[in-house]
């Protein structure tokens, strides 16, 4: 009976041993699986919130355009000095009025660049091209001038300047020089570069740089605005007339 008892007891021990090796085992792979769940659901919820701020970026990073028309056809940046001869009586322009996109945040002007392309009557690809700031720093050291882009300054869309205290807390900053949502804002494209250099002038890049998409009666251009880290959006300018205030757009 001793004998016996101690038998059972060896195999009791033994089961007990292997239900033991057992449930490690089952904690062991329950832990690897939770690893891997745990660590796909970080990867997932990584890719889900990169894949949302691109989104949000290609949608609400991007300017909307609410109206376009032909603008001065004769000396649209204001820099004639009578002189017929020379081309800065032939600064031709188109007028922009636009917004930033729904979920937008706010952006510099220098932030938003335009680019035009045409092509010629020889078939050879024109384009003309600037940011929606009127003042561009690096042209300016370049050329060694007050103002040197393809644009005039980004105003309010009633024509009036836009204030340097936008945000009404007292102090001159660079609130005209931001574009906000909800607000909307107009500007003029230069088409054709002004490469005048004499006194009283402001050239823009040469014109071996720019090329010169201007309106032409019956043609279709192509007008691109990019943010930087944003949307880009992309237009056909479409001339049905070349008429002051024709709507292209």
């Amino acid at each position: 009976m001793q004998e016996r008892r101690m038998n059972e007891n060896n195999d009791w021990g033994s089961i007990g041993i292997g239900a033991m090796i057992v449930f490690i085992a089952l904690i062991l792979v329950a832990a690897v699986a939770s690893a891997v769940i745990i660590q796909t659901g970080e990867k997932l919820q990584q890719n889900a919130q990169q894949t949302g701020s691109d989104t949000q970026e290609e949608i609400g990073g991007k300017v909307t355009i609410i109206a376009a028309w032909v603008g001065d056809q004769s000396d649209c940046d204001g820099d004639s000095d009578g002189d017929v001869a020379t081309d800065d009586e032939e600064d031709r322009c188109i007028t922009l009025v636009y917004e930033l996109a729904a979920g937008s945040e706010p952006v510099l002007e220098s932030q938003v660049s335009w680019s035009i392309t045409c092509q010629d009557n020889g078939g050879n690809t024109q384009r003309v091209w600037g940011s929606f700031d009127g003042f561009d720093n690096n042209l300016n050291q370049q050329f060694n001038v007050p103002q040197a882009t393809m644009n005039l300054d980004t105003v309010n869309v009633d024509g009036s300047e836009k204030l340097e205290d936008a945000d009404n807390d007292g102090a001159a900053d660079d609130d005209d020089d931001t574009l906000n949502p909800a607000s909307v804002y107009m500007v003029t494209l230069k088409t054709s570069a002004d490469d005048e250099t004499g006194a009283g002038h402001t050239p823009d890049e040469p014109n071996m740089a720019q090329g010169e998409c201007n309106p032409v009666l019956n043609e279709k251009h192509n007008l691109l605005i990019s943010i930087v880290g944003g949307g880009t959006t992309e237009e056909i300018l479409s001339y049905t007339s070349i008429d002051e205030g024709a709507l292209i757009i």
